[in-house]
């Protein structure tokens, strides 16, 4: 995408002209020949008048009917109405998957001050009478899973968002932090919980409280809910703390399936499971013992939007944290379901979303599962129409992704044989709308397509989703480029993670965003959405058929519609952020990487011009286009090293990990040793990936070989 001079590929990546513009569509599609864009465009117009907002209200509010966290009644419930939906709606092979977990929830949660003076927080949220659904009685106070068990007394200090450098603060203020119970904040700047938990407990803190100041999700930010979209006083925000940027999936069967008769480590070897006790609490919540703390005055960048002094804090106030969880082996629940192909049965797109939610989970992930269901809802009755899929869709509804991405690791690990050898990619929604704002982030190779995709889809606000994609965040802003809609550089914390980073698949990871104040909160529900989120579910509809499309495009293509190309071009770009970590050019042999890419480039643009000539002539034949399919589809298990990346073998993608922080990094075997100033394993790391470039440009310059006369 980012090529400066890519007249060869251009028919084939660009896709379809905005309709809604009066233009006549072009020929083709990409990846399809001209008569197959043809029966393509047809199957999409009719695909695309199908879902109903209507419809997609009645499964949203039925799914935020109840707080729903993992292992509970009501999600496991969740699980057996959602097969018999799809058995119902025609899909086949529909089973239950269970895998047998570690898992944790809360008995007893606590937090009094002791001094200077007693206080005891409320750890719950208030009802909103305009929403009912705040006082169900089935809501949760405080917790966070994986929060070790324990009861403490000690001094508290406050050490902004818990990073390593916020430490570093504190102890130039003279503060230990060993053996206190520390505060932070959820964002400034963010991280994930479970790395501030990996912190404090490195730190030797004895307890942390995480909360939600109003700087991050409340008053500063806008109107409050019921009102606006930001958080009222008492909201908090659960979560999960596992290390699961070290390993995801249950802790006890790191790197394969947790199913009956697998072997278990012992917990006290999981290297995801924290020692830490950790809880959330809400703002109003934390006021009192912020205006108590003392200690010496916090940066001015440490300040948050609370009417007080934020200070450090050292031994003026003392408070006893109790934590009584219950940590145990519970079921898991993942369903899956098909549309077999009506041709080759054995090549799968995978579609997923989770179910589990911390309580009702208006946004994450009920808006996701609701555009689920409304989308086999629909390809079912296709199918019942009499019109199948070339290719298999297979579906799933995830469990635990909330605790440690469980359900799509259990699956992914037991079926990553034939995902690597079947799969053309996985396409993720975990929250489908909470604005509309598209928000999407993908490897290279599907980005033209989906790209042109959209601008076949009308958007809610007019014009094409395409045209709201590109408009720029300032109103005297230029409009985005398509470079820049799709984001390749990928992060963590969904289940798109075991697909990417462990199968080796191509994966989507999609959502529209918007201002969302109430995350992981009991405001978190179907009214929020109603109201505010997403007013008319139109954002729900239009995520449904922009997942649907896309599915189908991949499904029915004549060739995989991967821009290699474009590929390539992220790959230079991740190169040259390298250059960012001091001293590496004096180091590492930049420029010998960034031939390779080159080279891996040159390969792409090989391989597309051959295609576009076939194509364009309509000669692909069958045979012919299953050869080379199988060839492309082993070009992203391509960069799989099976030994993973230094300190974390789980991961075994050289372009992508996530930071502890769930942030994404890319290269991150260069980039982790690079940032330690570890030359010699960076420069090991270097040969690594460059063996891998050079592995698939001999890929793509095979499969070129497959469209010689």
């Amino acid at each position: 995408m980012r090529s400066a001079a890519r007249a060869t590929a251009t028919a084939l990546v660009c896709g379809a002209a905005v309709v809604l513009a009066g233009e006549p569509p072009p020929a083709r599609i990409a990846g399809f020949t001209a008569r197959g864009s043809e029966a393509e465009r047809a199957l999409e117009a009719r695909f695309l008048k199908l879902p109903e907002t209507a419809s997609i209200r009645n499964w949203h509010r039925y799914f935020t009917a109840e707080p729903h966290p993992a292992t509970s009644q009501r999600n496991n419930d969740l699980a057996h109405y959602i097969a018999e939906r799809w058995r119902a709606q025609g899909l086949e092979d529909v089973v239950v998957h269970r895998y047998d977990v570690l898992s944790s929830a809360p008995r007893e949660v606590k937090v009094e001050v002791l001094s200077p003076e007693r206080y005891v927080p409320s750890l719950r949220e208030d009802p909103i009478p305009e929403d009912p659904d705040t006082a169900h009685p089935a809501l949760s106070g405080a917790w966070l899973s994986f929060s070790a068990s324990g009861d403490v007394t000690a001094p508290v200090v406050y050490a902004n968002s818990g990073n390593p450098a916020d430490y570093d603060v504190l102890r130039k203020h003279g503060i230990d932090p060993r053996g206190k119970i520390v505060v932070v904040r959820y964002s400034n700047p963010y991280s994930y919980r479970g790395f501030k938990a990996l912190t404090a407990e490195r730190e030797g803190a004895a307890a942390m409280i995480v909360y939600s100041d109003p700087a991050e999700d409340g008053y500063a930010r806008g109107v409050e809910y019921p009102k606006g979209p930001w958080g009222p006083p008492s909201h908090l925000q659960r979560g999960g703390i596992a290390y699961d940027y070290i390993v995801p999936g249950d802790p006890l069967t790191p790197g394969w399936a947790s199913v009956a008769g697998a072997r278990r480590i012992a917990v006290e070897e999981a290297r995801s499971v924290p020692k830490l006790i950790g809880i959330p609490m809400s703002h109003r919540d934390m006021r009192p013992i912020l205006e108590k703390l003392g200690g010496p005055d916090a940066p001015k960048e440490w300040q948050g939007a609370l009417p007080l002094a934020y200070r450090l804090g050292g031994e003026s106030v003392r408070l006893r944290v109790k934590v009584d969880m219950r940590t145990d082996v519970q079921p898991n629940y993942v369903v899956e379901g098909r549309i077999r192909g009506g041709e080759r049965a054995d090549e799968w797109v995978v579609l997923g979303n989770h179910r589990d939610a911390w309580e009702f989970g208006g946004v994450d992930p009920s808006s996701g599962t609701a555009a689920l269901l409304e989308l086999t809802q629909t390809l079912g009755r296709l199918k019942q129409e009499g019109t199948r899929p070339r290719r298999s869709l297979v579906f799933c509804s995830w469990d635990g992704e909330e605790v440690t991405l469980t359900g799509s690791t259990e699956w992914g690990e037991q079926f990553a044989a034939e995902l690597r050898e079947k799969a053309v990619a996985y396409l993720n929604v975990d929250s489908a709308a909470a604005g509309p704002n598209l928000s999407l982030s993908t490897v290279g190779s599907l980005a033209p397509m989906i790209v042109a995709l959209s601008k076949d889809l009308p958007d809610p606000s007019g014009g094409s989703l395409y045209d709201a994609w590109r408009r720029p965040e300032e109103p005297d802003g230029a409009p985005k480029p398509d470079a820049s809609l799709a984001v390749t550089r990928i992060g963590s914390g969904s289940d798109h993670t075991v697909f990417l980073n462990f199968v080796g698949l191509p994966v989507v990871e999609m959502g529209f965003d918007g201002p969302y104040g109430v995350y992981h909160s009991a405001y978190d529900s179907h009214h929020w959405v109603a109201t505010i989120g997403d007013p008319g579910f139109r954002y729900q509809r239009l995520m449904t058929q922009l997942w649907g499309a896309m599915a189908l495009r991949l499904a029915n293509a004549d060739v995989h519609p991967y821009d290699f190309e474009a590929y390539a071009a992220s790959l230079r770009d991740f190169v040259a952020r390298l250059k960012e970590i001091p001293d590496i050019e004096r180091n590492l042999d930049t420029p010998a990487l960034l031939a390779r890419v080159e080279g891996l480039r040159a390969a792409a643009q090989r391989l597309a011009s051959r295609l576009e000539r076939r194509l364009a002539a309509d000669r692909i034949d069958p045979k012919s286009a299953d050869r080379l399919n199988g060839l492309l589809r082993r070009f992203e298990g391509n960069w799989l090293h099976q030994g993973g990346i230094p300190g974390r073998p789980w991961f075994k993608h050289v372009l992508y990990a996530p930071r502890y922080t769930y942030a994404a990094m890319t290269l991150p075997g260069i980039t982790e040793a690079a940032e330690a100033a570890d030359w010699p394993r960076a420069r090991a790391q270097s040969a690594i990936v460059e063996a891998a470039i050079a592995r698939n440009a001999a890929l793509l310059d095979e499969a070129g070989l497959q469209l010689e006369p």
